[in-house]
C-alpha cells in the first residue's frame, strides 16, 4: 500500500533545508554506508534549529497585529 504525504508549507521548507544539509554531509564523505539514518536525523534536527532561530529573529507580516494601529 502506497503512503502519501501531505505536508504543510513550513514542513516542506524544513525538508528542503534538511536535504541540503544531508547532501553536504554526503559530499564531504561524512555519511558512511549503514549510518545514513543517523545523519538524516541529524540533518533534520539542524534544519529545525535553523528554522526556529529564523522564526525567532524575524517578524513576518502575518505575525504583526495591524488592529493596534
Amino acid at each position: 500500500m502506497a503512503k502519501h504525504l501531505k505536508l504543510q508549507n513550513s514542513e516542506s521548507v524544513v525538508i528542503s533545508a534538511a536535504v541540503q544539509i544531508y547532501s553536504a554531509y554526503i559530499s564531504a564523505g561524512r555519511v558512511a554506508e549503514g549510518n545514513e539514518e543517523t545523519w538524516m536525523t541529524r540533518s533534520i534536527k539542524e534544519a529545525i534549529k535553523i528554522a526556529t532561530a529564523t522564526d525567532a529573529a524575524i517578524i513576518s507580516d502575518d505575525e504583526v497585529d495591524s488592529s493596534e494601529f
